[in-house]
C-alpha cells in the first residue's frame, strides 16, 4: 500500500545545455523614426568645385534647390536630383542664396560684398545690391515679403533692402564681429534674427525706430547658424559643438542645449517626420550637421536625439524640402549627399490616373483540376490574423554530452566535452554539474589522463573574463583535491607550471591596466571640469 500511495515520478523533456556566462551583444532595436530617416535613399552628387557653403529650397513645387559652391550657383531638381541649371555670374565665391516665397526670384551673395537677384527661369541678374564693404555671408527673403531682403556680412552690419530700388532701407548696428547667419520669422515679415562671431544672436524688428535689436541672447561660442522654429516663438542656434533652443517669447530663456557633436556644428535646418497626411505630418525635427561628419536628428519637444547618420567627409550645409521628400547635405570636398524618400502610390505610376482614366484590375484565371497548379494551391498562402496556427514542434538535436547527461553519466559527459574544442560547451556542462552538485565528485573520480585534459582546459581558458568566475574557483578546488596525484605525475606538473605562467601573465596585464587607468583618470577629471 505504501508503494501505491507514493507519487509517480516522470522525467521532463530534455534540452541541450547552454552556457549561462556568454555575454549578450548590445544591439539596439531600430525605432520607427530611425527607419523613417533611413528610408531616404542617398545619392552622391560629385564634381562640384570647392565646398558647398549653402543649400536652399524653393517653396513652390517642384521645389528646386540651389547649391552654392566656388563662384557658381547650381540648381538641382529635388525629384530627379539631376542638374537643372547653373548661374555663374559671380566674380567671387558664392556664400549664400535664398528663394523668394513664390519661387520666381533667387537672391545670392558672394565674398566681394555684392548681392544679386536672379530670375530663376532665365538666370539673368535683375538687381545688384552693393553696400557692404566686406564679404556677405547671409542673405534671405522674408517668408511673407516679396519686396525686401535681409543681409549681413563681415562688416558687422545687418542691412534691410528694398529690392526694386536697390537701396538700403535700414542699417542695423549692434554686432561686434562678423555676421555669419540669420533667419526670418515665419509669422512676421518685419522680424528676423542674426548670428555673429561675437557669440550673440540678436532679434530685430524693422518697425523699431532707433534701429536697435529688441532682444539678444549669448550662445557662448561663435554662431555658425540660426533659425526660427515653426511657431515663431522659439529659435535654434548652432555654435561650437552645441545646438541650443531659446524661448524668444519668454525673454530669451535657454530651454535646452544639445551637445552630441564632437566638432563644430556648421548648419541646422528644419525637417519633418511622419506621413504626408495626419497628425504625424506636424512632427518637426531639427537636423544638424558638423565637421565631425555626422548628421543628427533632434526632437526638440522631447529634448532628445532620435537618429544619427555618418558621412565620409566634414559637412558644411543641410537643407530639407518643404514637401518632406528630399534631404540634401553639402560637404567640404564638393560632394552633395541627396536623399530622396519614395512616395507611396505615386512613383509606381498611379499619378497618371487623371490622364489614363480608370484602370481595371486584371481578372485572375480560375484554377481547375486539369491544371498542375490546382494541386499546389495553398502551399504559399500566408495565415491571416484570425487563423489559428498549428505549429509542428521542432525535433531537438542533442549532442553526445547532452545524451550522457540525460542518462546521468556525469563524469563521461565532462570527459566528452573536455575532449572537444568548444569551450562554451565545457562551461555549460560544468554549470549543469554545479546545479546537480556533481562537479566536485566528477573531478575526484578523474584518472590522470582525464585530469590532464581538465588542467589543460583551465590553463587555456581560466583567464578569459567571461569564464574566469567559474574556472578560477574550480582551479582552486582541483589543486586542493588532487594535490597528491599532481605531485606524483610529471605530465600533471607541467600542466600546473603552464597554468601558473598564464596566471602570472594575466596579473602583469592587470597591473599595467591599473597603471594606465591611474594616469588617465586625473586627465579625464580635468577635462570634465572644463
Amino acid at each position: 500500500m505504501a508503494e501505491e500511495l507514493q507519487p509517480k515520478t516522470t522525467l521532463g523533456k530534455s534540452f541541450p545545455v547552454k552556457p549561462k556566462l556568454k555575454p549578450k551583444a548590445r544591439t539596439l532595436s531600430q525605432t520607427p523614426e530611425s527607419k523613417y530617416w533611413s528610408s531616404f535613399k542617398t545619392q552622391q552628387i560629385q564634381n562640384l568645385i570647392s565646398s558647398i557653403n549653402s543649400i536652399s529650397f524653393s517653396q513652390i513645387p517642384p521645389h528646386l534647390f540651389a547649391a552654392a559652391h566656388s563662384a557658381s550657383l547650381t540648381l538641382f531638381s529635388s525629384q530627379t536630383l539631376s542638374q537643372h541649371s547653373v548661374i555663374s555670374s559671380f566674380k567671387d565665391v558664392v556664400s549664400c542664396s535664398s528663394f523668394r516665397s513664390d519661387g520666381a526670384l533667387l537672391a545670392a551673395s558672394d565674398l566681394s560684398g555684392l548681392i544679386q537677384v536672379f530670375d530663376v527661369k532665365t538666370r539673368t541678374p535683375l538687381r545688384r545690391l552693393r553696400s557692404h564693404s566686406r564679404p556677405v555671408h547671409f542673405v534671405q527673403y522674408p517668408f511673407l515679403d516679396k519686396l525686401h531682403v535681409v543681409s549681413g556680412g563681415d562688416d558687422g552690419i545687418v542691412k534691410y533692402w528694398d529690392v526694386s530700388s536697390e537701396n538700403v532701407v535700414l542699417d542695423l548696428f549692434g554686432h561686434k564681429d562678423y555676421v555669419r547667419c540669420g533667419d526670418c520669422s515665419p509669422v512676421n515679415a518685419e522680424m528676423f534674427v542674426t548670428g555673429s562671431y561675437d557669440h550673440t544672436v540678436k532679434l530685430w524688428d524693422v518697425r523699431v525706430e532707433n534701429s536697435k535689436s529688441v532682444m539678444e541672447v549669448n550662445h557662448g561660442k561663435p554662431i555658425e547658424d540660426v533659425m526660427f522654429l515653426p511657431s515663431g516663438g522659439l529659435a535654434a542656434t548652432a555654435g561650437g559643438n552645441s545646438v541650443k533652443i531659446w524661448d524668444l517669447i519668454g525673454g530669451g530663456k535657454l530651454l535646452y542645449s544639445m551637445e552630441s557633436h564632437n566638432k563644430t556644428v556648421t548648419s541646422v535646418c528644419l525637417g519633418r517626420f511622419g506621413n504626408e497626411s495626419g497628425e504625424e505630418a506636424m512632427q518637426y525635427r531639427i537636423l544638424s550637421v558638423a565637421l565631425d561628419g555626422y548628421m543628427k536628428v533632434f526632437d526638440y519637444v522631447n529634448m532628445k536625439v532620435t537618429h544619427s547618420m555618418r558621412f565620409p567627409a566634414p559637412l558644411m550645409s543641410v537643407a530639407f524640402s518643404p514637401d518632406g521628400m528630399t534631404r540634401v547635405i553639402g560637404t567640404s570636398n564638393g560632394s552633395i549627399f541627396a536623399g530622396r524618400k519614395k512616395r507611396e502610390n505615386v512613383e509606381s505610376g498611379l499619378v497618371n490616373f487623371w490622364s489614363l482614366g480608370r484602370v481595371e484590375e486584371p481578372q485572375k484565371r480560375l484554377l481547375r483540376p486539369t491544371y498542375f497548379r490546382y494541386f499546389q494551391r495553398g502551399q504559399i498562402e500566408k495565415p491571416s490574423e484570425s487563423d489559428f496556427l498549428v505549429v509542428r514542434p521542432k525535433k531537438l538535436k542533442l549532442g553526445e554530452h547532452d545524451k550522457l547527461l540525460k542518462k546521468f553519466r556525469h563524469k563521461e559527459a565532462l570527459v566528452c566535452v573536455l575532449s572537444g574544442k568548444n569551450p562554451e560547451n565545457v562551461v555549460a556542462v560544468m554549470e549543469e554539474l554545479v546545479a546537480r552538485r556533481k562537479l566536485l565528485k566528477c573531478v575526484s573520480n578523474l584518472d590522470n589522463e582525464e585530469l590532464g585534459l581538465l588542467l589543460s582546459f583551465l590553463q587555456k581558458h581560466s583567464t578569459i573574463p567571461r569564464y574566469s568566475g567559474l574556472l578560477m574557483g574550480l582551479m582552486k578546488k582541483v589543486l586542493e583535491m588532487r594535490a597528491e596525484d599532481i605531485k606524483a605525475s610529471d605530465i600533471l606538473k607541467s600542466h600546473i607550471r603552464n597554468l601558473k605562467r598564464s596566471v602570472e601573465e594575466e596579473i602583469r596585464i592587470q597591473q599595467s591596466l591599473q597603471e594606465i587607468q591611474g594616469i588617465i583618470s586625473p586627465l579625464l577629471r580635468i577635462a570634465g571640469r572644463k
